[in-house]
């Protein structure tokens, strides 16, 4: 499984949205509807997959799944 997938099915599971709706561009709130709750949910749920701690000043630069993406490459994960 590629990172890509990973990360998309704990957004699909921590989001309830589908796979379609899940894509690069797709921003949490905008396009996704999650609120704040949904965001730290989500957020602790790639902290635990991934095994590591995300900054609160790296989240404010993340808003789309193409940046979680980007983020946990950036943090050698893959």
């Amino acid at each position: 499984m590629t990172l890509e997938e990973k990360v998309i099915d704990i957004i699909m599971e921590q989001l309830d949205v589908s796979r379609e709706e899940c894509v690069p561009e797709a921003s949490f709130q905008n396009d996704l509807g999650a609120d704040s709750l949904d965001l730290i949910e989500l957020i602790m749920g790639m902290e635990e997959n991934f095994g590591m701690q995300i900054a609160d000043d790296e989240l404010e630069k993340i808003s789309t799944v193409r940046d979680v993406i980007d983020f946990l490459k950036s943090k050698g994960i893959s």
